[in-house]
């Protein structure tokens, strides 16, 4: 079979494993993406329907990735298998069998700006402000309790009379969930909540969901949560055909709910799986596997597995430090500059650092020398000119919903306050003056007419409409200055990730899109037209990423590993190892690790000592790197 070409034993033997469950234990750049997709194209080729095949990444990104695989292998011929993130999957689920627990066909999903600011509205029903409890606190809480299987109703019975926290929890989730349904909304925890509630509790739609996919894929297993190892049992119970993909050495994400026990435990699990392990890295140098490994193997909760590579030898490990970090960002810079005017393009640099403060500093660097660069956790969707022209798009599916006619009425302003909008919510039309009655009238009928285009557009040629008709083009772009006109370019490029979608014109397209949008996560951003540089971003953020040049930056003890400054919770030291790992194994052909000697945190200056994580590095695999001309001094 000509499509095994190039595979490895191990590849091969996870690519032909058709029956049964399978774990496939993937070293971080052995290929595993091309296993799966080359699974897949597999299966089909061995006559199982690609409409019975389903598989499960965590971002859009990834997906999009795996999807464009397999239609690339199948030449473009044919349906192609239901490929989507474990939110994609729970919206399809819902949207497909969720009547049955009382979901509508087209609901909208709620983003954490969106659930943040409806738990803010319960706390301040509730006499509560945010310095008494804030409500990402409340969201958190919520969200945990989500991910344990437990429903508002429920918690409130245990917790209701408990103490304060706890009380305004229970309290501010039930006014919450209230809100929810008013909107006909979800939040993400819905999305694989009522899933798991839905195939547990209506045996008929578990039977269809198992029948409809019989062959189940899951990347990334290490990242799965309970409430997902449930959802991908009750999919795999009736023909147990789950194909895994994980690395346990890449467990970054427990601190919000990831379990590393779906993968360490799979095979007690099911019984008669197999494991196969991929060993051979395709992506880094001798010396950045050899390090990775010396890394890695310190910790205790894993399952045995090395890495090797017939890569060469490659460039050493560079160390910078720094005085502080001012310093460590100019030497960065300089660094990042010596590497371009050697044909190192910016696009295949990052620079990764452990919390999100370390960023300004980089920042200021990097801009102070003239480098191009993108800060990734700016989220494309989040932009309030984004956020309006969604609003308009989900009114036309739905224009019941006061939340978005509210954020549309005035994007752009057209005399409609809060105080008409409420009397038209509270059916009091009738008091509205002339005037008023005027522009509700104008406003309804542009929803109108969009929501009768949404019956037949392509969701691109929509999206296009709703800028037009909503006014957005002319108030940003004709009347707007140049900060407006760069905001019309961001609604613009809604047209561009809506045209993925153009396949199924129409309502359903248009939901699709829009679940997209609300389930983008950073690394999606990457994909929206931003501007061209060095990415700066977290090393959680960086997972599943790759580029020729990676900068580590603040490897200092108590910042990486991370203790827990600034009375954050103190992290545990195997996952600090991990997210080490992570970060070294991104960097294909150098890495280059700073620290700074004094740096400030939470307004107080800290003298830091060198990562406990250096010392694990052999020494023949590191040079040391001082001044700004990145001089070599010491072996």
């Amino acid at each position: 079979m000509k499509y095994l070409e190039g595979l490895n034993e191990a590849q091969k033997r996870a690519v032909l494993a058709k029956e049964g469950p399978v774990s496939v234990l993937a070293g971080a750049g052995s290929g595993k993406t091309r296993v799966l997709t080359t699974r897949i194209y597999h299966l089909i080729r061995e006559s199982v329907p690609a409409e019975q095949i389903l598989a499960v990444t965590f971002t859009n990104k990834a997906a999009r990735e795996m999807r464009e695989r397999v239609r690339s292998q199948l030449g473009g011929d044919g349906p192609l298998p239901f490929i989507a993130t474990f939110h994609g999957l729970g919206r399809e689920l819902l949207e497909s069998y969720g009547k049955a627990i009382g979901i509508p066909r087209f609901f909208s999903v709620y983003d954490r700006e969106d659930s943040e600011k409806a738990i803010g509205a319960a706390l301040k029903a509730l006499d509560v402000g945010a310095k008494e409890l804030s409500p990402r606190t409340v969201l958190g809480r919520i969200s945990r309790a989500k991910g344990e299987g437990m429903r508002a109703q429920e918690f409130y019975d245990k917790h209701g009379r408990g103490s304060f926290g706890a009380r305004i929890v229970a309290e501010a989730w039930l006014r919450y969930e209230k809100t929810l349904r008013e909107e006909k909304a979800l939040d993400f925890d819905d999305l694989i909540a009522l899933p798991v509630r839905l195939l547990e509790e209506h045996d008929d739609v578990r039977s269809l969901a198992q029948e409809r996919w019989r062959y189940i894929h899951i990347d990334e297993y290490q990242d799965t949560n309970a409430l997902q190892g449930r959802l991908a049992g009750l999919l795999a119970e009736m023909h147990r055909n789950l194909f895994v993909v994980g690395d346990i050495d890449q467990t970054i994400y427990t601190w919000r709910g990831a379990t590393i026990e779906n993968l360490l435990e799979f095979d007690k699990l099911y019984k008669e799986a197999q494991t196969i392990i991929l060993g051979q890295n395709y992506r880094s140098t001798k010396n950045l596997v050899e390090a990775a490994n010396a890394i890695i193997e310190k910790n205790k909760n894993r399952k045995e597995k090395y890495s090797t590579t017939e890569r060469n030898a490659g460039e050493p490990i560079v160390l910078h430090i720094a005085l502080s970090a001012e310093d460590e960002a100019r030497w960065i810079a300089t660094k990042i500059r010596k590497l371009m005017r050697e044909s190192v393009r910016p696009e295949d640099i990052a620079v990764l650092f452990r919390t999100n403060f370390q960023s300004r500093a980089l920042e200021e660097g990097l801009l102070r020398a003239g480098i191009p660069y993108k800060l990734l956790g700016t989220r494309f969707f989040a932009r309030k000119e984004v956020k309006d022209a969604l609003a308009w798009i989900r009114l036309a599916l739905d224009p019941s919903r006061e939340v978005d006619k509210v954020r549309a009425a005035a994007a752009p302003a057209r005399g409609l306050g809060r105080i008409t909008l409420g009397k038209l919510a509270a059916g009091q039309r009738s008091e509205l003056r002339a005037g008023e009655l005027a522009k509700v009238e104008a406003f309804e009928n542009i929803i109108a007419e969009l929501s009768h285009a949404a019956e037949t557009l392509a969701p691109s040629e929509f999206v296009k409409l709703v800028i037009e008709k909503s006014g957005m083009r002319r108030a940003l772009f004709e009347e707007g200055n140049a900060d407006d006109r760069e905001r019309f370019e961001n609604v613009e490029e809604l047209a561009s990730v809506a045209a993925r979608h153009d396949l199924s014109p129409g309502k359903e397209g248009i939901a699709a899109f829009l679940a997209e949008a609300a389930l983008a996560s950073d690394q999606d951003e990457m994909d929206q037209g931003e501007k061209r540089g060095v990415t700066l971003m977290t090393v959680h953020a960086a997972k599943g990423l790759e580029f020729d040049t990676v900068f580590v930056s603040g490897m200092e003890e108590g910042l990486f590993p991370h203790e827990g400054m600034g009375g954050d919770e103190k992290r545990d030291e195997e996952e600090e190892r991990r997210l080490f790992y992570v970060a070294m194994t991104r960097a294909k052909e150098r890495l280059i690790l700073t620290l700074a000697r004094v740096r400030k945190i939470y307004g107080s200056d800290f003298i830091s000592e060198p990562s406990s994580f250096l010392a694990d590095i052999d020494g023949t695999l590191l040079v040391l790197e001082e001044g700004d001309d990145g001089e070599v001094i010491e072996a």
